[in-house]
């Protein structure tokens, strides 16, 4: 029952982080069983097994709220299957004391990019409710971010999201909506394929039960969350929390010395506060608000530009 309940509340942390700012729920929570100690291709394993669930209910609440582009979905989520396959299939082929730096290493740039990501540049707005990108972008984009999320233990969400966002032609509600939406063909391809690989014996029905329940649980909140926190100063939080933690697990895999791991420790959490304070910063500069402008107000603004 303990390991059901800790499970459950890595599971509710992680699924917190990934409604509110549309992507990190595999990051969050495979770097904290990793910390926990789970081995890292059971870690990613179970994962995505959870996310066959989480998923799901994400995807027929985004598709409710009308939030799912339909074929951004099937041409985004169809090579991210194919990558996260492969991508399971390489994390279950390595040994796990070299498994555990590696994707560590994965996990820690990607706690970086959103760190900075949010606390630098902010993703900008767009109002169009079709993406009017095509296979030539979506499908190698698709493809990377499978890969690096089953391989890495996470991925999918802050490779693809930001991509989106950041070529500014499709809303935001529809990128994280028809992201979340496609992450289903991608946790089923890179389930598949860790099944393959590891058998059923090594997985642990607490933890994948546990990781499912809790964010079940925390969607409706996370839902609430994102109209009360601005999603920059989120980000950099969530962002510093993810380098802090993998930084931890590297640092033991090559046996740092305590001086030196302690000066990393002190510089990680140093340029942490700066970008929190710095996110803080634009919230308030820019009068950014928690939850996303409407579609009218956007078009407001952009006219008078």
């Amino acid at each position: 029952m303990r390991t059901l309940i800790v499970f459950a509340l890595v599971g509710f942390g992680a699924q917190l982080v990934d409604g509110a700012l549309g992507m990190a729920y595999g990051v969050t929570s495979t770097s904290l069983l990793l910390v926990a100690g789970v081995n890292p291709a059971t870690a990613s394993a179970s994962v995505h097994l959870a996310e066959l669930g989480t998923t799901l209910a994400a995807g027929a609440s985004h598709w409710r709220f009308g939030n799912v582009d339909w074929k951004l979905v099937l041409k985004l989520g169809v090579p991210g299957a194919v990558g996260a396959f492969l991508g399971a299939t390489a994390l279950t082929a390595l040994a796990t004391d070299d498994a555990a730096p590696y994707m560590s290493g994965i996990l820690l740039a990607l706690g970086a990019y959103v760190l900075v990501r949010f606390s630098v540049r902010p993703p900008q707005v767009a109002t169009a409710r079709k993406s009017p990108h095509g296979a030539r972008f979506l499908s190698p984009l698709g493809f990377v971010g499978g890969f690096v999320d089953a391989s890495g233990g996470g991925g999918w969400g802050p490779v693809a999201t930001p991509a989106l966002l950041t070529a500014g032609k499709t809303a935001p509600r529809t990128v994280i909506g028809s992201v979340d939406t496609s992450e289903f063909l991608v946790a089923l391809a890179a389930s598949g394929g860790f099944l393959i690989g590891l058998g059923t014996e090594v997985l642990d029905p607490s933890t994948i039960g546990g990781l499912l329940l809790g964010g079940l649980l925390a969607a409706p909140l996370a839902a609430w969350l994102v109209t009360k926190v601005p999603a920059p100063v989120l980000g950099s939080a969530v962002g510093g929390m993810i380098v802090l933690t993998n930084a931890g697990t590297i640092l033991r895999a090559v046996e740092a010395p305590g001086p030196v791991a302690l000066s990393i420790y002190i510089a990680i959490i140093t340029v942490w506060i700066a970008a929190v304070s710095l996110a803080v910063t634009k919230v308030r500069g820019r009068a950014i608000p928690a939850e996303p402008a409407s579609e009218e107000a956007v078009e407001k603004e952009q006219a008078r530009a």
